[in-house]
């Protein structure tokens, strides 16, 4: 049996979405909408049965939460099948970045 290790090879911690974030994404040739359940300033992670999309495949984000629209380019991390997509901004506006740091600095209140 092999054993995860106790620590996070992660160098930003995600934060949870505390209240329901959606996403339109276009990956693969196919839009869809998505929950996010976690994000950090560096990616996020979806809820999605999504089973055309495999690791490395670009994406295209765009969501919309009080602090505004926020649009970024994606590539796709990690996939576990019948849950989810671990998604790595690759490009982002400084516009759309200032966006981001504010819905994160507004989970972190909570």
């Amino acid at each position: 049996m092999q054993r995860k290790p106790a620590f996070s090879r992660r160098s930003i911690t995600r934060l949870p979405a505390s209240e329901d974030i959606w996403l339109c994404w276009r990956c693969n040739g196919r839009d869809d909408v998505s929950r996010i359940l976690d994000i950090s300033s560096e990616g996020l992670f979806i809820q999605t049965p999504h089973l055309g999309v495999k690791e490395d495949m670009p994406a295209k984000l765009d969501f919309l939460v009080q602090e505004g629209r926020i649009r970024a380019d994606a590539v796709v991390r990690h996939v576990r099948r019948g849950n989810g997509l671990g998604l790595k901004f690759t490009s982002l506006t400084e516009e759309d970045r200032s966006r981001l740091k504010s819905l994160l600095a507004r989970l972190r209140s909570r």
